[in-house]
C-alpha cells in the first residue's frame, strides 16, 4: 500500500500543478497571465485580468483538480481515512507547480475541491460564507480567509482522524499564502471585486 500511496501523492501533485490559468490565457487570449495583475495563476487574477468567462473556466478547472486528485486514490485504495493527504498534495502542486516554475496560485479553488469531496455539507456553508463576504465587502481575499477560519473551527470541533488534522494544516497554509492580502486589508489598500453589491444611494 505504501507504494500506491506514494504514487497517488505524486499523481495528485501533478494534477494540482496543471496551471489552468496559464493554459487558458495562452490558448484563448494569447497572453501570459503571469505578466498581468498579481501574476498569480489563480481564479481571482484570471477574473481580474481576463474577464468572467476565463475566470469561470479556471475556477471550475481548479476546483476539479482538488476533486479528481482526492477521488482517484479511492479507485484503488478504497475510501481510506487519509484521502486528505492526496488533496493536500494537489493544493501544494497548485501553489508550487512544476509546470510553471513553481509559481502558482493560493490553492483556494483547488482546496475547495478537496473540501467538496471530503465534506460536502460543510462546503455548502463555506460557499454561502464566501459569496456573502464577496458581495458585501468586495474582498475575495477576506472571503477566502473567512472560509479557512470557519473550516478550522468546524474541523476542530466536529471531525476526527487524519483528514481533520491534514485539512486544518492546509487551511492554515492557505491563510499564510494570503499574508500580503491581510496586510493590505489592514491598511485599507486591498483590491475590491466588481462583484460587491452597491448599497445605498449613489453619490
Amino acid at each position: 500500500m505504501i507504494t500506491q500511496v506514494l504514487l497517488f501523492c505524486a499523481i495528485a501533485y501533478l494534477i494540482g500543478a496543471i496551471p489552468f490559468a496559464l493554459i487558458i490565457g495562452k490558448l484563448f487570449y494569447n497572453t501570459d497571465i503571469r505578466t498581468m495583475g498579481s501574476g498569480n495563476l489563480g481564479t481571482t487574477n484570471t477574473f481580474r485580468c481576463l474577464g468572467k468567462k476565463a475566470g469561470v473556466m479556471v475556477f471550475i478547472l481548479d476546483i476539479s483538480k482538488g476533486i479528481v486528485a482526492t477521488f482517484l486514490p479511492t479507485l484503488s485504495l478504497g475510501k481510506v481515512e487519509f484521502l486528505s493527504i492526496f488533496g493536500a498534495f494537489a493544493m501544494i502542486g497548485h501553489v508550487y507547480p512544476i509546470f510553471a516554475n513553481f509559481k502558482g496560485g493560493k490553492a483556494v479553488a483547488t482546496g475547495s475541491g478537496v473540501f467538496i469531496f471530503l465534506y460536502p455539507a460543510l462546503s455548502a456553508l463555506l460557499l454561502v460564507i464566501f459569496f456573502s463576504t464577496l458581495f458585501i465587502t468586495g474582498y475575495v481575499s477576506l472571503g477566502s480567509i473567512l472560509i479557512c477560519l470557519t473550516s478550522i473551527v468546524y474541523l476542530a470541533i466536529f471531525e476526527t482522524g487524519v483528514d481533520k488534522w491534514v485539512m486544518i494544516v492546509m487551511c492554515i497554509f492557505v491563510i499564510y499564502m494570503h499574508k500580503k492580502n491581510i496586510q493590505r486589508l489592514l491598511n485599507g489598500t486591498e483590491n475590491q471585486s466588481k462583484a460587491k453589491l452597491r448599497l445605498g444611494r449613489k453619490k
